[in-house]
């Protein structure tokens, strides 16, 4: 049997709201990456890396692909052309809606010209009808040359084994990059920013969790436990008071929600002191934007 070392990188692409971060933990086993039902929930390439046997996988969960409105928008675009550049393998996921959407044309026309090869994830199939599944991959199938064509569901595990197998082709031979317990490059800061604004996503109405932004501001480890302060940075003082809560009961609900995952991800007791702070339109604010870590010019 062959067990020179092998390595790859796959970079998961698609709209809003198909469920590549879902796919991402699922494959990981880890929650590394914020889940919600509401769109452009990643908003930079989060890499998730797993070592299997002689290969070692590092995926990069990507932003959904939209029309961006604000210079954040922009970059979470940057952040997509800059994770398919060099990448062994792009894994472009969609849902079974029988049709392909003109965003998802434009990104196999974009794809199309890298070179890179490119399996279809089509996701949620839990969720859809056989035919609605088989009508999908018809369509797809029609539009492009994929290396293969994969129906997964991100919630329950289905189909996620044979990425790997239908993969494997495309790794290449060499030392890998991370050590083989490592799961992400990310650091606990980042990781811990995520996990707490998932939460914000879940609990918060629509408008006000993609005017947010969480930010680490002190991150303390001792034997015993972790001490964690972070800061949510919203537009608008009328969404200041959404977060807070009458008493201050929906903060301490997204705190507590937070620290369980948190617990759970570090293997230790986790103390979360969460403070909302207002910078009005931060989103379109480009030194802001920089000093939060989100910014083109960091690309």
């Amino acid at each position: 049997m062959n067990r020179t070392p092998k390595n790859g990188f796959l970079a998961l692409v698609g709209r809003p709201n198909v469920g590549k971060s879902t796919i991402l933990n699922q494959l990981l086993g880890e929650k590394i990456a914020a889940v919600s039902r509401k769109p452009q929930t990643t908003r930079t390439s989060i890499t998730g890396i797993l070592t299997r046997e002689n290969t070692q996988y590092v995926f990069l969960d990507t932003p959904g692909v939209h029309k961006p409105r604000t210079k954040l928008g922009d970059f979470m675009m940057k952040s997509v052309g800059t994770a398919v550049a060099d990448v062994s393998l792009i894994l472009m996921v969609v849902e079974p809606l029988m049709e392909i959407h003109p965003i998802e044309q434009e990104m196999l026309e974009r794809f199309s010209k890298s070179g890179v090869p490119m399996i279809l994830l089509i996701n949620k199939v839990d969720l859809h009808k056989p035919e609605e599944i088989i009508k999908t991959i018809d369509v797809f199938s029609r539009a492009f040359s994929f290396a293969a064509v994969i129906p997964v569901s991100g919630k329950t595990g289905e189909g996620l084994e044979i990425i790997f197998q239908e993969a494997d082709p495309f790794m290449t031979e060499g030392d890998w990059f991370f050590p083989s317990d490592m799961i992400t490059d990310q650091p606990e800061r980042t990781i811990a920013a995520e996990i707490i604004r998932e939460k914000l996503l879940r609990l918060l109405d629509q408008e006000v969790p993609h005017g947010t932004c969480v930010i680490i501001e002190g991150f303390r480890e001792t034997p015993r436990m972790i001490d964690i302060r972070a800061e949510i940075y919203c537009e608008k003082a009328s969404h200041k008071k959404i977060i807070i809560g009458k008493d201050g009961q929906m903060l301490k609900k997204i705190g507590s929600f937070a620290r369980e995952d948190l617990e759970a991800f570090f293997g230790t007791h986790v103390n979360v002191n969460l403070w909302v702070k207002v910078k009005e339109n931060w989103r379109d604010n480009e030194q802001l934007l920089q000093s939060f870590g989100l910014s083109g010019k960091d690309l």
